[in-house]
């Protein structure tokens, strides 16, 4: 069914991209099988005698697989999807993405135009600080919960991954920028997503170590 949409939409003339995002939106967030109803469909299956009775068409066997597909069924579509698809997409779609979109030739007057430079503080700065604004404010106003072990450096930290802006940043840097344009907005999306990367992952090693130190000491 999403194969036929994204045709249709590619053959509509609309950006095909969008079937993804719509297909994305429409996806279930919720589970079908609640924390209750599984752990009741697991105590029957729990509640048999050990021993070999699985097989044949018995009501053992039938409690058995609906305690499977519950099993299944306690997550939510959209994360058995994404379980599912995170394999494929981080080691085959993202690797050929980036091979057919990211060739860009590195020179010193491109890095130097506004448009790297604009795209350069939207990702390393921009982004972290939207991130980290908005969590904190979510978190004030009470729309979300912080967990007490998830401190807010760390939070910080994971927001400056955030700017790691490649392929959908390429993506959409190719339909806005005229091609003259176009070398200079990928630069400033490298630029960007390396400078986000390197004080992330610096950050969250040093607040890991220290973490770690602290525990010892105590």
């Amino acid at each position: 069914m999403g194969g036929l949409v994204w045709l249709c939409f590619d053959a509509s003339g609309v950006h095909a991209t969008i079937a993804g995002v719509v297909l994305g939106l429409m996806t279930p967030t919720r589970a079908w099988v609640s924390d209750r109803r599984l752990r009741a469909v697991l105590g029957r299956v729990l509640a048999y005698p050990t021993g070999d009775h699985w097989s044949g068409d018995t009501a053992d066997r039938r409690d058995l697989r609906r305690a499977g597909r519950a099993v299944a069924e306690s997550l939510s579509p959209v994360e058995r999807l994404e379980m599912m698809l995170h394999p494929w997409v981080g080691f085959v779609v993202m690797p050929v993405f980036a091979l057919a979109n990211a060739g860009v030739a590195i020179t010193a007057a491109d890095l130097g135009q506004s448009v790297s430079l604009a795209i350069l503080a939207g990702l390393f700065l921009g982004t972290p600080v939207g991130v980290l604004g908005f969590s904190w404010l979510a978190v004030r106003l009470g729309l979300a919960a912080r967990s007490t072990s998830l401190r807010w450096p760390f939070v910080a930290a994971g927001a400056f991954l955030t700017g790691i802006g490649f392929t959908m940043s390429l993506f959409i840097a190719g339909l806005a920028y005229a091609p003259a344009m176009l070398n200079a907005a990928k630069l400033g999306i490298l630029a960007g997503s390396v400078c986000s990367a390197a004080v992330g992952i610096s950050a969250l090693i040093w607040l890991t170590r220290s973490k770690r130190a602290s525990s010892g000491a105590v």
